[in-house]
């Protein structure tokens, strides 16, 4: 015990009592003034963004954690923001959270602790948006040979776009429209992804013409300057874009996430434009030279074919020669021909007079006559016959008659009966609906009368009947022996009439007795009991 109680602390009796807050503040404003301003480097771990857009995050390195917290002000302008795994120098100033009783840093701005950092942070997200085939070389499309509009997404004050339209007017004029974005900050992405998506978004043959292609395009500048076209949300705004996409961001040596999802990337701004179109003096040359080659070729195939023609026509021959044998035979006939008529006239005259002696009216007559009687003979023939036909029809039509006559009849019966039946059906129901509305009133009388019987039961009249009164003062209900006390007349209600009296018990005076009345129902008022008229007040 003597060696515990050595080492006891020594009471405090002296010693100044600090609240909470005040131990608090203290040691915040302790802390704020010792080191004000500061620069920390460290390891980004656990980043958290909720929706009021502020963001937490913790600078950690093998042996210490720091809680840091960024505003959504701050956030807004930042570079570079901070991601998990990501090393960093922040800057801001230290300051402490009372309401978990631990300090942390609020941090202003963030910055890659060296190139080697910012190029760490860039390889994984391109391997990582690589893994999802983002930058395969399937998915690239080709370019239009000469694309009718330009899209242009690029600043609209920088040089970039001054020297994109002086290449196209100098090598093919086009109808260029400029989306204009911020090529560098905290903005760039964001309104990058915007202009890509927004060009494809466009109708085609609406009022603002699609562009055929794209092209994002920027000066030079350092890792950090171009760090908005390695952002996740560009890389797969080009990686969707329907329209093909040409990547022309800083000079040949910088390289940037966009240029691996584009269609194709050109070195600088400049190059973009020759590779978006040809060289139109070029491309005119070019139809001049052909048309030049067409038409000697044309005038050197006309010539190859003549003299082919003329060789052949040197191994032909003579046309005289060829046709002269057809010719002489041709001739000889021809001697032939007027002697050969003739006699086959004179033959054939020969053989026809001995026949035409032969042919003589008497002849012709009996062979007139004899084709007369055989058509008179084919006639009297087909009389009987088709009078024979038409019987036999007329037999045929009477037995189909015959034998549909007892399914008509049937048929007939059948229609009768069901007439009939529907006849008697709607007569009951017709008796049915006279009998049904008088049925129901009487049922509907029963039940009215049932109801009178129950309120002349349940009504107080009934309840006077077996020896009660209402009392009644001002045409009031009085309910209480002190509220009767307070009225100088009151009015008594029995079975056959009512009876005017004072409170003392008497006869009010100069009052006679009222002759029975119906009973009416009295006005309610706060004092009225609920339930059946008079029962708060029989007595």
């Amino acid at each position: 015990m003597e060696m515990f109680e050595d080492d006891a602390a020594p009471p405090s009796g002296n010693a100044p009592e600090f609240t909470v807050s005040e131990i608090s503040g203290a040691v915040k404003r302790m802390i704020e003034g010792e080191f004000g301003r500061v620069r920390v480097r460290g390891e980004v771990g656990r980043v958290s963004r909720p929706a009021s857009g502020h963001m937490y995050f913790d600078l950690k390195d093998d042996r210490a954690v720091i809680a840091a917290v960024s505003w959504k002000g701050q956030v807004a302008r930042m570079t570079v923001r901070p991601e998990e795994g990501m090393e960093v120098i922040a800057t801001g100033r230290l300051t402490t959270f009372p309401g978990q009783s631990k300090y942390q840093m609020l941090v202003d701005n963030v910055e890659p602790a060296g190139a080697g950092a910012l190029m760490a942070m860039l390889e994984a997200r391109r391997k990582a948006l690589a893994a999802e085939g983002l930058f395969d070389a399937a998915k690239k499309r080709p370019l239009p040979y000469l694309p009718q509009v330009i899209g242009v997404v690029t600043s609209p004050s920088g040089a970039v776009i001054r020297d994109i339209l002086h290449r196209l007017r100098d090598r093919f004029p086009r109808h260029v429209l400029i989306w204009p974005v911020a090529v560098q900050g905290q903005a760039c992405a964001p309104e990058v992804a915007a202009a890509i998506r927004g060009f494809n978004a466009l109708v085609p043959g609406g009022p603002v013409p699609r562009p055929d292609l794209i092209i994002v395009a920027r000066g030079g500048g350092s890792l950090e300057d171009l760090w908005g076209f390695n952002e996740e949300i560009v890389v797969r705004a080009a990686a969707e874009s329907a329209i093909p996409l040409i990547s022309a961001v800083g000079h040949e040596t910088d390289t940037t996430l966009i240029d691996h999802a584009a269609d194709r990337r050109a070195p600088t701004p400049t190059a973009a434009a020759e590779i978006a179109v040809p060289v139109r003096m070029e491309l005119l040359a070019f139809v001049n030279d052909a048309g030049t080659r067409m038409t000697r070729a044309t005038l050197m195939r006309a010539e190859t074919r003549r003299q082919r023609l003329v060789d052949l026509a040197r191994g032909l021959g003579r046309a005289q020669a060829l046709t002269a044998p057809s010719r002489q035979r041709f001739d000889l006939w021809a001697d032939r021909l007027g002697p050969a008529l003739r006699a086959a006239t004179q033959a054939k005259r020969g053989r026809f007079g001995p026949l035409a002696a032969l042919i003589r009216p008497d002849l012709l007559r009996r062979f007139m006559a004899e084709e007369r009687r055989r058509i008179d003979l084919w006639s009297t023939r087909l009389t009987p016959a088709l009078d024979a036909r038409r019987s036999r029809a007329t037999e045929r039509l009477a037995d189909l008659s015959a034998r549909l006559a007892p399914a008509i009849a049937r048929n007939r019966a059948e229609a009768l009966r069901q007439n009939a039946q529907s006849r008697l059906a709607l007569a009951a129901l017709a008796d049915r609906l006279q009998i049904a509305p008088r049925a129901r009133l009487v049922v509907l009388s029963d039940g009215l009368a049932r109801l009178d019987r129950m309120r002349q039961t349940l009504g107080y009249t009934e309840t006077l009947r077996r020896g009660y009164a209402v009392v009644r003062a001002n045409g009031a209900l009085v309910t209480t022996g002190a509220e009767a006390a307070r009225h100088t007349a009151l009015e008594i209600e029995f079975q056959d009439r009512r009876l005017a009296v004072a409170p003392d018990g008497g006869a009010a005076p100069g009052t006679p007795p009222s002759a029975p009345t119906a009973p009416r129902k009295a006005k309610p008022t706060k004092d009225t009991p609920k339930g059946p008229p008079g029962q708060g007040s029989l007595f």
